[in-house]
């Protein structure tokens, strides 16, 4: 059965801390495929090989907020390293390029990310929202850590799941045999999160229909004036 959705969007996002924090973005990272290179993957001595069709949007944002020590450690930005480096904040401009970035591919388009629907797509909403813009109520979401704890669930082999199982790294290490690379820099976690996809792409695209949220569903993480509020 073919996909319904032409492109999918893999995004991760790096910020200055989790969901209690009220956290604003320090790097986006969004990184196109299209459905035909899911379907029909290069593969070299049996490994599936990331498309050569790529379009990539790579940024790096001042978050005009305390990056929580934590965060400063998984990720390695840092205020200081976003200042020194002249980075703009989350606005008008960068909504315009994922607008743009995002109109470019064929359409339909979904947003993938792990942990979606918990984090990544609340967050976006929420910066969004913030500068009074909004996404296509159409764009599709898919959240990966969720399809993949559905398909294991439908496979006998598991009964029950420890800790970190279906985590990215986690899934990598379980299909591919080795660490990530460049765990928790936003190209790094999507690149991965596009081979650990492509490795089960066609039970993901058969099962798509069933785990695709439109984006007007989505929920901010928090209103504008909370955000304000505690920022300031």
């Amino acid at each position: 059965m073919s996909s319904p959705v032409k492109s999918f969007a893999f995004l991760d996002l790096e910020a200055t801390g989790l969901n209690h924090d009220l956290p604003k973005i320090t790097e986006l990272c969004l990184v196109a495929v299209h459905v035909s290179s899911l379907e029909n993957p290069e593969t070299v001595i049996s490994e599936v090989q990331l498309p050569r069709v790529l379009d990539k949007l790579c940024l790096c944002v001042d978050p005009a907020k305390p990056i929580t020590k934590e965060a400063c450690i998984i990720t390695g930005l840092s205020n200081e390293k976003l200042t020194n480096c002249q980075k703009p904040c989350f606005d008008l401009n960068l909504v315009q390029l994922v607008k743009e970035f995002l109109n470019r591919q064929a359409q339909p388009v979904c947003l993938v990310a792990h942990n979606g629907f918990f984090y990544d797509f609340p967050l976006l909403k929420a910066e969004f929202q913030q500068q009074n813009e909004e996404l296509p109520s159409s764009l599709l979401c898919l959240d990966s850590l969720k399809a993949f704890r559905q398909l294991d669930q439908q496979d006998s082999r598991y009964q029950e799941f420890p800790k970190g199982f279906h985590s990215l790294p986690g899934l990598y290490r379980r299909l591919f045999g080795k660490e990530p690379i460049d765990s928790h820099y936003a190209e790094g976690d999507v690149l991965t999160l596009i081979k650990v996809f492509m490795h089960k792409a066609s039970e993901l695209l058969e099962m798509g229909n069933s785990q695709y949220k439109r984006w007007s569903k989505i929920v901010p993480m928090y209103s504008t004036g909370i955000a304000s509020k505690h920022n300031n």
